[in-house]
């Protein structure tokens, strides 16, 4: 697989939101509006990348034992650091996001990556792994997020289009994630098919 494969596969053919169905307590409990879906994508896809490198460099000196552990330890360390980063810099954006932040660190779909790739592959390619799934997670959350605000609050990110006052509440709520979440992934997959 050569590296614009290796990119490529983790926004298409690996999309972690729409193929892959990982991550979806942030997806659907992030995504009421663009810039939060965005803003948990980048932050996933930071994680991703650098714990997907660290991971691919210490490989051979994690005993099999400790390998899961040792992994989650990695991936804390960065979740840590994005936290205190958000924290500083974009409190209203780490607010918005709260508890999902550190739930990071348990993210199926950075614990994936590190097992299934890092592990296995050079640190160049763990990188390139990393912005790959990392860009297909966050565009998947950043277009939920753009539907779901257009729907239900008639903006797209904060910049009212008009229709805030017929706008249906459902798409901001709950309800409104799943049913968003679905028609995308069938149109996803439609689309990725030909």
């Amino acid at each position: 697989m050569n590296k614009l494969q290796i990119i490529s596969s983790g926004i298409v053919k690996n999309n972690p939101t729409f193929v892959l169905v990982l991550g979806m307590c942030p997806t659907l409990g992030t995504t009421t509006s663009a810039e939060n879906g965005m803003g948990m994508g980048l932050a996933t896809m930071a994680v991703l990348i650098m714990s997907n490198l660290v991971i691919s460099l210490i490989k051979n000196i994690i005993p099999d034992k400790v390998r899961i552990p040792a992994f989650i330890v990695v991936i804390a360390s960065f979740v840590t650091i994005i936290q205190m980063l958000m924290q500083a810099y974009v409190p209203a954006l780490y607010g918005a996001l709260g508890v999902f932040i550190p739930l990071i660190v348990v993210n199926c779909i950075i614990l994936g990556r590190a097992e299934a790739f890092a592990s296995k592959n050079s640190p160049l390619d763990s990188i390139l792994d990393g912005v790959g799934i990392g860009l297909g997670f966050t565009l998947a959350l950043t277009v939920i997020g753009a539907v779901r605000e257009i729907l239900g609050s008639g903006a797209i990110f904060g910049v009212n289009l008009g229709f805030a006052d017929v706008a249906p509440l459902i798409f901001v709520l709950a309800p409104g994630a799943f049913l968003v979440l679905g028609y995308l992934m069938v149109l996803f997959n439609k689309l990725a098919k030909k």
